[in-house]
């Protein structure tokens, strides 16, 4: 299932078998297997197998199954690709992405996997985590190398290592990276994902960095713990105010469309597409917040 929202993306350890068995229950937009930073390399194999049998054998309902494989410069990344998409993956997210280069060698080795698996070509989607300077100032190439490709994705360890400095509260030093990758994405049409915030006991900074993001024009964020999905999907969610708003807008831009008119106005103001795209998604939320059609929260 390729997901229409991405809210929440949880990490899950691909060499815990505990954590792989029933990670749906937590009710995030995407579960991410991980083979690569959460696995030491004595362990890759067994996890490579672990994710796949589980991707075979277990229901995850209509969660978005994403993998993040190993790196493109990694032993094990061929491995990796062949045996996630025989095991049924949605997405392949890739670490360490510089370039656009990263993701065409990708897009090759996921479409040997598909003609090799019996699936139809083009059906795997890929997602890049930038995670350096360099990926950083790509983002926009990185973003158009690929119809494949759904999303960028911000990797903060790394990328604030890179830069020699740390992560602040503020988050001061991540504010030209958010700003160029959501940016790229807007511009490549596909979506914008925050990185992971690893202070579990500062609940006030999540939620604070979350509004932030959300304001920046990201459409999720990557999580490490399930008690912060609330949390996010709380913040995502429009009001009921925002709700009504968008229903009457898509109303009267449908039955614009229905009349053939070209020009839509509502109480006195020209409606265009812009307006009734952002009203379409507020609806999308809505529906995904489990609040159905109705007048919102």
């Amino acid at each position: 299932m390729i997901a229409s929202l991405r809210r929440t993306m949880l990490f899950v350890p691909g060499n815990n078998p505990a954590l792989v068995k029933d990670p749906q229950i937590y009710g995030s937009d995407s579960i991410i297997f991980d083979l690569e930073d959460s696995v030491a390399p004595t362990e890759k194999d067994a996890a490579r197998i672990l994710v796949s049998c589980a991707l075979q054998a277990l229901d995850y309902g209509r969660v978005e199954k994403v993998v993040r494989v190993n790196s493109m410069d990694s032993p094990w990344i061929r491995e990796d690709v062949l045996a996630m998409v025989k095991a049924g993956v949605d997405v392949v997210r890739l670490p360490k992405t510089e370039g656009p280069a990263d993701l065409v060698e990708l897009e090759t080795l996921v479409a040997e996997a598909e003609e090799a698996s019996g699936r139809p070509r083009g059906e795997v989607k890929l997602m890049a985590a930038l995670e350096s300077p360099l990926a950083v100032l790509n983002a926009y190439e990185i973003a158009m190398s690929t119809s494949r490709l759904v999303g960028i994705a911000l990797s903060a360890e790394d990328f604030v290592t890179s830069l020699k400095t740390s992560r602040s509260s503020e988050g001061v030093e991540l504010f030209e990276a958010r700003g160029r990758i959501v940016l790229a994405a807007r511009a490549a049409g596909i979506m914008a994902i925050d990185t992971v915030f690893t202070d579990l006991k500062d609940s006030e900074g999540f939620l604070k960095e979350v509004r932030l993001i959300k304001q920046l024009g990201f459409d999720g964020k990557s999580v490490i713990n399930p008690a912060q999905i609330p949390i996010v999907h709380g913040v995502f969610a429009p009001t009921a105010e925002e709700v009504r708003k968008a229903q009457r807008i898509v109303a009267a831009a449908e039955e614009a469309q229905a009349k053939g008119l070209g020009v839509l106005a509502l109480d006195g103001k020209m409606i265009d597409k812009p307006i009734v795209e952002r009203a379409q998604r507020v609806i999308d939320l809505h529906r995904a917040s489990g609040a159905g059609l109705g007048e919102g929260k």
